[in-house]
């Protein structure tokens, strides 16, 4: 059973969630994405030191997962600690791809580059997921390859806990990080560059953060009683920074913000949310989220409310609520934590797989949300108390495309050529020519002498980046039955107008 805090209205919530059942629960635009993390190898690879072929052998059999649950985005995780999933110019290879840092794949191959192939072969959109600050999980291990940054440059770097730094109050860590950025910008095929908490770290008790060095170097004006906001304003100078080294390289790329679910609670500003979160983006981590969207230095956010409906401290209700009425025109999704459904959990919500599905209901009736993120990809394969089966029977029954962003450079899409259909046998084949520049197509399969449109998601037959689909002819699928149609995506997600497909002969 739900628990329904006291302070909430159990009659609007119900109405909520009455609304998004009962109305089209198919949109054909929404954003339905899963986080690969790498970090300490939680989602991929399974274990350092795979072999290349296993390592590509499981990033497929997760991809084809994804497609599975017909979501349309990946966020992989490719910067977990100034170490990289891709051959970087300034940076070491990551310990938890081979084993040790600085160390290659053998035989070599590039990550990053195979999973952008396999995205694009099936029609995911690819989002890179990178943390700005952290330097080195655990100080004691001294792993750090020769070729890390804070090998050459100790003084950008800070300890605190039994981690590593980059100090943000220093002028070179923007800079630094910004050069990682433009790199894997201008030199991968990618949707957008994602960023995700981790700013400021977590604080610790009794322990202040060592960055008073900086602070006296680079004050900036900011005097001692104004330290909070200095460390605001670092944060502030970085996104600021990120984003227009993204924009002056390929425009129509995004830079997307996952931050913790709360930005402030009300006791402690009347503009934050009616929770009682412990740690706050605003308060703990310096990140003023707000502000970021406001002026538009970022293209979406997607808080994580990893918590239940109910919940007394940090209602999932009231939190998605929140950010709707927050999003100051800024593209909104929310993060769900899968990792969280759990038969012995000793939240009774989580105890079912009902929890996500009741969030989602409660999503698609809030204004101004476009979709999810979900934590993470392992819990794809683990599928824990039926969430696969539950997803695609009340929300992911057919395919979506990603929302197109409006606060990026929109490319416009131009229609496949040469749209040919042939029967062969039991097969139908479908074939176009593609467009130099498009990312992918839609495939729709309408009921000939009906009134139908693309615009319905359930016309939706395939979304892929391949220019071809052998189809098996069933009752659903025979062609004097059923007509074709295929559209182009552009970089920015904008849809061609569709083409006829036209039957030839041998």
């Amino acid at each position: 059973m739900i628990q329904i805090p006291k302070h909430r209205d159990f009659i609007a919530v119900m109405l909520l969630i009455l609304l998004a059942h009962f109305s089209y629960s198919s949109p054909k635009r929404e954003m339905r994405a899963v986080w690969i993390a790498t970090v300490v190898n939680i989602d991929w690879p399974s274990r350092s030191g795979l072999s290349s072929a296993d390592q590509q052998r499981e990033l497929v059999e997760l991809l084809d997962l994804v497609k599975e649950y017909n979501m349309n985005t990946v966020i992989l995780q490719v910067r977990p600690a100034t170490d990289a999933f891709y051959p970087s110019t300034m940076e070491p290879w990551s310990q938890w791809l081979t084993g040790k840092q600085g160390q290659a794949p053998s035989p070599f191959y590039d990550p990053l580059a195979y999973a952008i192939q396999e995205c694009r072969r099936r029609g995911i959109n690819i989002h890179l997921w990178l943390n700005p600050y952290r330097a080195e999980m655990d100080t004691l291990q001294d792993a750090l390859a020769d070729n890390h940054p804070f090998k050459k440059n100790p003084n950008w770097f800070v300890s605190y806990g039994k981690q590593r730094f980059f100090n943000p109050g220093m002028p070179q860590t923007r800079n630094h990080v910004s050069k990682v950025v433009a790199e894997l910008v201008r030199k991968y095929d990618i949707d957008a560059i994602h960023f995700d908490d981790y700013f400021y770290p977590y604080p610790i008790a009794g322990q202040e953060f060592p960055d008073s060095m900086a602070f006296k170097q680079y004050p900036r004006g900011f005097t001692a009683d104004k330290k909070d906001a200095w460390r605001r304003d670092n944060v502030d100078l970085i996104i600021k920074q990120l984003s227009d080294t993204i924009k002056s390289i390929k425009p129509h790329v995004e830079f997307g913000i996952s931050p913790f679910g709360v930005w402030r609670n009300y006791s402690v500003d009347s503009r934050g949310s009616e929770t009682q979160a412990g740690a706050s983006n605003y308060d703990a981590l310096y990140a003023d989220i707000l502000k970021w969207q406001r002026e538009g230095w970022i293209d979406y956010v997607t808080p994580q409310i990893y918590w239940f409906i109910g919940m007394e401290a940090a209602d999932y209700t009231v939190l998605s609520q929140w950010w709707s009425q927050n999003s100051f025109g800024c593209p909104l999704y929310i993060g769900h934590g899968l990792y969280r459904i759990d038969p012995d959990s000793p939240n009774e919500a989580w105890r079912t797989s009902e929890e996500i599905s009741l969030q989602l209901d409660i999503l698609r009736a809030t204004p101004n949300i476009q979709g999810s993120m979900f934590f993470s990809a392992k819990h794809l394969r683990t599928n824990p108390l039926g969430l696969k089966q539950r997803l695609i029977s009340n929300h992911y029954r057919y395919p979506a495309l990603p929302p197109s962003n409006p606060r990026v450079r929109q490319i416009t899409a131009e229609p496949p050529a040469d749209a040919t259909m042939k029967v062969a046998g039991s097969k139908l084949i479908l074939s176009w020519d593609s467009q130099p520049g498009h990312k992918g197509y839609v495939v729709y399969k309408l009921r000939l002498g009906r009134p139908e449109s693309i615009e319905k998601a359930e016309n939706i037959f395939s979304i892929t980046g391949e220019t071809n689909l052998t189809i098996d002819i069933t009752q659903q699928t025979r062609p004097d039955w059923y007509y074709y149609m295929v559209t182009s995506l552009s970089p920015s997600n904008q849809e061609s107008v569709p083409v006829f497909f036209n039957e030839v002969y041998d």
